[in-house]
C-alpha cells in the first residue's frame, strides 16, 4: 500500500521505569533502591498495573513514530487521539507526492516539465496540468493506477469499474489543482479540491498509556477503518521489537478488556494461538464470546 511506519525515538528503559514507578506508589523504599529491580520483578509489577488498573506509571514512557504515505483520511482519524503530539506535512508549503506523481505522468506522455519551478511558476503548473490530462486520455487503467498510487492511497475494495472511476477522479482532481495554480489561485485555496486520499506524512508522539489503553484497543480492532487498522498493527509491531515486556499484552479492545477482567494478564500471542480462551461475555463492539477468537484473527491478519 506504500505506507510505512518508523519508530524513531522511545524511552529506553520503559519497562524498568514503569515497574519502578508502579512499585513506588505502594512502597516505602528510597528511589535508589526502587531502581534496583530485576527483570523478573519488572514483569511482576507490569502485571500489577493490569490487576489494579493502574496505568498512570505508563505515562512516563514515550514513543515517537513517523508515518509515511498514509492518506489524510487516516491522519485525521489519528489526530482524534488527544493524549499525543503531532506534526504533519503541510499541503500549503509541500506537495511532494502530488509533484512526484505529476512529473511521472509528464514522463509517460513524453512531456518535459521543470522539476524545480521558480516561485509561482505558472508555466510549470500549466505543464503539469496538461501532462495529467494527456495521461488520462492516452494511458490504460493499469498504467493510470501506477501513477495515481504515487500520490494517493487506493482502497483494496476499489476494483474493476470502480477502480477506473476512482483513479480517474483523483487524477482529474490533481490536473485541475495544477490548472488552478497556473491561473494564479493560491496553493492554500487550490488544495480545497484535492481528495482526502492524498498521501501525507505525520510524526506522532504518544505515551505508553495512550497506546495500551486507548489507541491500540480502538484501532487494532476489525471495526476500525482498514487503513488506520493497518497503521496501528504496524505501530504495535514496532514497539514490540523494543519493549515486548510491555506490549505483549496489547491488542484490540477484546484483548484489553479480557486482561482487565483476569487476575493475570495474558499475551496477545497466547490468545491468538488458543493457549487461553476469552472469558468475557462480549467485547465493547458487541461481538459475543463465541465469536471473539475469529474476530481477533481477522484483525491480526491485517498485515498479511
Amino acid at each position: 500500500m506504500g505506507i510505512r511506519v518508523y519508530l524513531v525515538q522511545y524511552t529506553q528503559d520503559s519497562p524498568k521505569i514503569i515497574a519502578s514507578a508502579s512499585k513506588m506508589s505502594v512502597s516505602k523504599k528510597e528511589v535508589k533502591d526502587l531502581l534496583q529491580i530485576s527483570d523478573e520483578e519488572v514483569n511482576v509489577w507490569i502485571k500489577e498495573t493490569f490487576k489494579r488498573k493502574h496505568f498512570s506509571p505508563w505515562e512516563h514512557s514515550l514513543y515517537t513514530f513517523m508515518i509515511e504515505g498514509c492518506s489524510r483520511v487516516c491522519s485525521h482519524q489519528i489526530v482524534r487521539h488527544r493524549i499525543a503530539s503531532y506534526t504533519q506535512q503541510s499541503m500549503r508549503y509541500s506537495e511532494t507526492y502530488l509533484k512526484k506523481m505529476a512529473l511521472v505522468a509528464a514522463e509517460m506522455v513524453k512531456t518535459s516539465c521543470e522539476r524545480k519551478e521558480k516561485k509561482d511558476s505558472k508555466s510549470t503548473y500549466s505543464c503539469l496540468s496538461t501532462s495529467l490530462f494527456r495521461t488520462l486520455e492516452l494511458m490504460e487503467v493499469k498504467d493510470l493506477r501506477k501513477i495515481a498510487s504515487i500520490a494517493y492511497v487506493i482502497p483494496p475494495s476499489v476494483r474493476g469499474d470502480r477502480l477506473e472511476a476512482y483513479i480517474k477522479s483523483v487524477l482529474y482532481s490533481t490536473a485541475y489543482y495544477y490548472k488552478l495554480l497556473s491561473l494564479g489561485v493560491s496553493k492554500e485555496d487550490s488544495r480545497f479540491i484535492i481528495p482526502m486520499s492524498v498521501r501525507t506524512k505525520i510524526t506522532i508522539t504518544m505515551n505508553a498509556r495512550e497506546l495500551i489503553e486507548s489507541f491500540f484497543p480502538l484501532r487494532l480492532c476489525t471495526r476500525a477503518q482498514w487503513e488506520i487498522r493497518m497503521v496501528a498493527w504496524m505501530m504495535l509491531r514496532e514497539v514490540n521489537k523494543v519493549h515486548p515486556q510491555l506490549f505483549k499484552y496489547a491488542g484490540p479492545s477484546c484483548v484489553f478488556l479480557e486482561n482487565m477482567s483476569r487476575d493475570e494478564p495474558v499475551t496477545l500471542k497466547d490468545l491468538i494461538e488458543g493457549v487461553y480462551q476469552f472469558t468475557i461475555n462480549r467485547c465493547p463492539e458487541m461481538v459475543k464470546n463465541k465469536g471473539l477468537h475469529a474476530c481477533l484473527m481477522n484483525a491480526y491478519n491485517t498485515l498479511k
